[in-house]
């Protein structure tokens, strides 16, 4: 796992010598993502550096450093992430006349990319990337990204040069850094907690949307316009939307019982695939089906304890540690829990802003950062269990959603209407006798926050269509372009009828529209800063893009059956570990930001959303915000999600010097 940087200078900018330190500044901003060596390539005739940052995994040896020149000198690469298949396609390669010196996997992408060309190359990695390649020949610059969009990588102009880089903070370093904040993007982050590809917080700054190679030369890279008309021509080698659609339209036939040993056989393939390293490795354990699946393949195929990691949290609600060590018990790993207390999980709030570089507001992000400090203790590689709810249907609200569709569908449009009009006029009563009920429901309907739920109802129900509807149901505020002050929302994959694509079911229209834009944008985002803030590397078994493209071909009965998801994945799982270890109700990797924001953090939480910074500021209309803050602090709701994501907001803007923003819209 590593970091990179470049610019392409093509106006002419600096001169030599300052382009190669400015690049070097860029990566060093990014020196948590590969402490372990650094370097630097430079065409000066074409304007062009690249900047790496390498946390050795695979050949700790000198062979391994980057940037790296392919053998016949064509190209230069800098990259970021892991081929996991690098050993087979080394044989392919060699007997096509490739030669190699060492035996990193940055070595055989440069032989597969000079042989066969970029497309075919990437089109045969197994893995999680993000690289820049420069073409010496052809002098042009080639961005790639891996197909589900694991590793990250953003590019754009930063005071009228062109650059790109795996996070923010690099590009930042830039000198005259000055793009403005993108009030649209930040309508986005209020709407879904983070901002979607391809769009980040800054104007004229992108995402590199995943399953994708933008190629530039000159002509391309010389104004912000070219680079959009690029963008709408990137090429996309691999299609999310074109895997769903073939996959239905030709469902593969197939019995449980092979299902069950088709899938154990390719988790063992892409788990074993990626325990391949030179270094210490382990894994992230919840005693969850996700993790204790990848733990359990995991073991299988290991001769000593697999290490595994879990943090723990003394209010029970939140507390997974148990289940964890139960199943660690069970398999026989070296396993370490951290119980955390509430001033150890607050003592990164402050630190927020810096790990993601734009406004995030997953609260998971907590936990997932102190997992990942704990890890890097003993290991420099984790293995996570993030992807099988997209795949197989996991999360609780492919439930609710298709169990409310089913009941919306039988109302006529007028009552619908009139009865959305009704909750929202008495959604706190409504909420309270639902929260009462809660307990006595089946588990599969039990529902977090339910109060919270029922204005997402009032709103499914005036709903004039079931993707409007799933987009009212993920959504945190459901109107941001009225309380972001000049903002406007963009489209995206839930609104973009060109990315959406055509299923009729409307439980895989939600997990795939979770597959292109929750799982890379939320819980990769997540995982790939939290990890790499502590140096660690994080590696996603469940979504080799083999286990994906599988996980479509099987038909909806093999994933959802008998009133739970997953049950493709538990009766892999069932093979390694006793039911009854397992068989409990979802939790997720959350914290009490609820009790916080009324507790330790409230004074903090006071001070970002005073009325009058909030004036001062000109990003949200403070009414709106103040109303929901005193509701909160009261208890006559729980508006921690809505308020954390605004929270997120204005820490992230008080770490820009100055704020940006201050006084342009106020009042």
């Amino acid at each position: 796992m590593c970091g990179l940087a470049g610019l392409w200078d093509i106006r002419g900018r600096f001169d030599v010598q300052t382009a190669a330190q400015v690049t070097r500044r860029m990566a060093d901003a990014i020196r948590h993502r590969g402490p372990d060596d650094a370097g630097i390539y430079q065409d000066s005739d074409a304007g062009l550096v690249l900047g790496h940052r390498r946390l050795s995994i695979v050949d700790l040896s000198p062979l391994g450093h980057q940037p790296m020149v392919s053998s016949d000198g064509r190209y230069v690469i800098v990259f970021n992430g892991e081929v996991f298949n690098h050993h087979r396609l080394r044989p392919e390669l060699s007997a096509a006349g490739a030669q190699f010196r060492g035996h990193s996997d940055t070595e055989v992408m440069l032989a597969a990319i000079q042989l066969w060309g970029v497309e075919r190359a990437v089109s045969s990695f197994i893995g999680m990337f993000a690289f820049a390649l420069w073409d010496k020949q052809e002098r042009t610059l080639t961005l790639a990204r891996d197909r589900v969009g694991i590793k990250p990588l953003y590019f754009g102009w930063v005071a009228g040069v062109f650059a790109f880089a795996s996070e923010l903070k690099a590009l930042k370093a830039l000198p005259g850094f000055a793009n403005s904040v993108n009030r649209n993007s930040v309508t986005l982050q209020l709407r879904h907690n983070y901002v979607p590809a391809p769009y980040s917080i800054y104007s004229d700054i992108y995402k590199l949307m995943p399953g994708t190679l933008l190629t530039l030369d000159a002509a391309f890279a010389e104004s912000p316009r070219a680079v959009d008309d690029a963008m709408r021509r990137a090429l996309s080698y691999w299609s999310a939307k074109q895997l769903a659609e073939r996959a239905v339209a030709n469902r593969e036939r197939i019995s449980d019982t092979d299902a069950i040993e088709e899938l154990d056989r390719l988790l063992r393939d892409s788990v074993a695939l990626r325990m391949e390293a030179d270094v210490p490795l382990g894994a992230f354990l919840s005693g969850g089906v996700d993790s204790s699946v990848v733990v359990a393949l995991m073991q299988a195929q290991s001769s000593r304890p697999v290490k595994t990691f879990s943090i723990g949290f003394h209010e029970r609600a939140y507390d997974e540690a148990p289940y964890a060590k139960a199943v660690a018990a069970h398999l026989g790993t070296d396993h370490q829990e951290l119980y955390v207390t509430p001033e150890e999980a607050l003592a990164v709030v402050p630190r927020l802003p810096h790990i993601f570089d734009e406004p995030f507001s997953d609260s998971s992000q907590i936990p997932t950062y102190l997992v990942s400090e704990l890890a890097r203790k003993q290991v420099t590689v984790s293995l996570s269990g993030d992807g099988g709810d997209e795949l197989f249907a996991g999360y609780n609200r492919y439930f609710f959603g298709h169990g409310l569709r089913r009941g919306l569908d039988l109302i006529p449009g007028f009552a619908r209407r009139f009865m959305s009009r009704h909750l929202r006029a008495h959604s706190d009563r409504y909420g309270t006798l639902l929260e009462r009920a809660t307990p006595w429901l089946p588990r599969h309907l039990r529902l977090q926050n339910p109060s919270g739920k029922m204005d997402v109802l009032a709103r499914m129900l005036g709903a004039a269509s079931a993707q409007e509807r799933y987009r009212d149901l993920v959504s945190h505020w459901h109107q941001p372009d009225q309380i972001v002050r000049g903002g406007r929302e963009l489209s995206t994959a839930l609104t973009d009828p060109d990315r959406q694509a055509a299923l009729t079911d409307h439980i895989e229209y939600m997990m795939y529209t979770d597959l292109v834009s929750y799982l890379p944008d939320d819980i990769l985002v997540k995982v790939d800063r939290a990890s790499m803030a502590a140096s660690l590397e994080a590696r996603v078994p469940l979504l080799d893009h083999r286990v994906v493209e599988f996980s479509w071909r099987v038909p909806m009965q093999l994933k959802m059956r008998q009133g739970s998801g997953k049950w493709l994945l538990r009766q892999v799982l069932k093979k390694y570990v006793p039911e009854q270890l397992i068989d409990r109700p979802k939790m997720g990797f959350g914290v009490p930001i609820d009790q916080w924001l009324r507790g330790p953090l409230r004074d903090w939480a006071e001070t970002l959303l005073s009325a009058q910074r909030l004036r001062d500021e000109g990003y949200f209309e403070p009414a709106a915000v103040r109303a929901l803050w005193k509701q909160h602090v009261e208890g006559a709701a729980n508006e921690h999600y809505r308020l954390w994501d605004v929270l997120m907001f204005q820490a992230w803007n008080e770490t820009q010097s100055p704020p940006v923003g201050m006084n342009a819209y106020a009042a």
